[in-house]
């Protein structure tokens, strides 16, 4: 049988070494080829034995730079399907924009991923091997230097409807054999599974990420289906339960910016009477357009008012630059190549309930 080694975090490989015969510290040491040295060729690993080099499994099959330093990578994950990493170089951080499922079921009207449907969970290799394939890429395998300072499990998917092999890839992340990074660093972005929120708290409290988009229940039943299953009311207060395990004092609320839909200063004021038990910050977050797509990006102005109002209330509140957007690498139009299972129709236009006022 072979295996692939990205698949394991730390304590899953220290029971496939004992199940081996080996010794526990041969899981810390194949940790740290893998994942400090950032080694490929598995026959380079002096101190291990050659029925352990497996070869690793992903595919890089197109690399795209934009003008702004973002990087996009196509990564190979098998049968037809390829999934999307981001690097965001900031000047004082490193961002790694990382995919957990090929394709997203859940079908966000403002999203170019979903509109392409749903083929699998990614693996833990897949996942993991993203934040591998970027350090290669980018040149930061080996002693102390860290160009990618900061994870989100924001690409393509919903990290936490693959929670296995999510939380599996986030420990290696944490782990100080394999990235070490802290988890204030690393952030999970959900658009509101309430049960599986519960379930990262107790398992794997990282930063948490909301994508919230819209102020009330009925807007938010027609841009984030999955409100109909798990309504405000509920995504707050499994909210308020996260922050009692969080890395961080407050959760990030995602928002993004519709013209004439979810952009109003009544709507900026909705939110706050939503929010108001909760200790949050607002990331504002101007419309990537995709072809299809009846949306339009709110105006700079708007977006100005609009987080105006939320601050003025004491919320800290930040508009995200748009970064990558001529390689199609901005929030939003991660698509990847996906072997649809869902037979999701495309370009379905959403019917909207409520214009600006």
């Amino acid at each position: 049988m072979t295996v692939n080694l990205l698949d394991f975090d730390g304590e899953s490989l220290t029971a496939w070494f004992a199940e081996q015969g080996e010794k526990p510290f041969r899981a810390k040491q194949v940790l740290r080829w893998i994942h400090r040295s950032g080694v490929a060729d598995f026959d380079a690993m002096t101190d291990i034995a050659k029925s352990l080099r497996e070869k690793l499994k992903a595919t890089v099959v197109s690399d795209k730079l934009s003008d702004d330093g973002t990087r996009k990578f196509l990564i190979d994950v098998g049968n037809g399907n390829a999934v999307e990493t981001v690097f965001i170089p900031e000047d004082d951080r490193g961002t790694l924009c990382i995919s957990t499922q090929a394709g997203c079921a859940l079908d966000c009207a403002f999203c170019s991923t979903g509109k392409q449907g749903f083929n699998r969970n990614l693996t833990v290799a897949e996942i993991i091997g993203q934040l591998w394939q970027a350090n290669h890429a980018l040149g930061a395998v080996h002693g102390d230097e860290r160009v990618i300072s900061n994870v989100v499990l924001m690409g393509m998917g919903e990290p936490l409807a693959n929670f296995d092999n999510s939380v599996a890839a986030l420990k290696l992340m944490l782990d100080d054999n394999a990235y070490g990074l802290s988890r204030r660093r690393v952030t999970v972005s959900t658009s509101g599974l309430v049960p599986v929120m519960d379930r990262l708290g107790d398992e794997c409290p990282v930063a948490l990420a909301v994508s919230l988009h819209a102020p009330n229940d009925k807007l938010r039943d027609q841009i984030v289906p999955i409100n109909q299953k798990y309504p405000l009311k509920e995504l707050m207060a499994a909210c308020q339960r996260y922050l009692d395990k969080a890395p961080r004092d407050f959760i990030t609320f995602e928002y993004i910016m519709l013209d004439g839909i979810n952009d109003s200063d009544a709507h900026a004021r909705e939110l706050l009477a939503l929010v108001k038990h909760v200790h949050c910050k607002f990331n504002l977050i101007p419309f990537n357009p995709f072809p299809g797509s009846p949306f339009r990006r709110s105006s700079a102005e708007r977006v100005r008012r609009f987080a105006e109002i939320l601050m003025q209330a004491g919320i800290v509140t930040t508009t995200r630059k748009t970064r990558g957007d001529d390689i199609d690498a901005a929030c939003g139009q991660l698509a990847g190549q996906v072997k649809d299972k869902t037979r999701r129709t495309a370009g379905r236009v959403i019917p909207l309930v409520e214009a600006r006022s």
